[in-house]
């Protein structure tokens, strides 16, 4: 079976825009995994920094605490010395 010119032409274009798509649809994955990566690294950092905030909250809390606990206790022993 032997193609025409015009049919070869056509075949060669059809070749060619089939790489192209290809390759585009490549990079447009690459893209997308790319920004999609870029989120996920984003989200992590920000749930990290919420973490370390949330300590810092705790182990105030747990200080006031504590420095209520031995208020509370001090008073206590006070009053029963009087």
């Amino acid at each position: 079976m032997y193609l025409s010119e015009a049919e070869e032409i056509i075949a060669y274009v059809v070749c060619i825009a089939i790489i192209i798509g290809f390759g585009v649809s490549t990079y447009m994955e690459i893209k997308n995994t790319l920004v999609e990566e870029k989120q996920k690294q984003a989200e992590k950092e920000e749930n990290e920094t919420k973490i370390k905030t949330l300590i810092e909250y705790l182990n105030t809390k747990k200080k006031l605490i504590d420095t209520f606990a031995k208020a509370k206790k001090a008073l206590e022993e006070n009053n029963n010395k009087k």
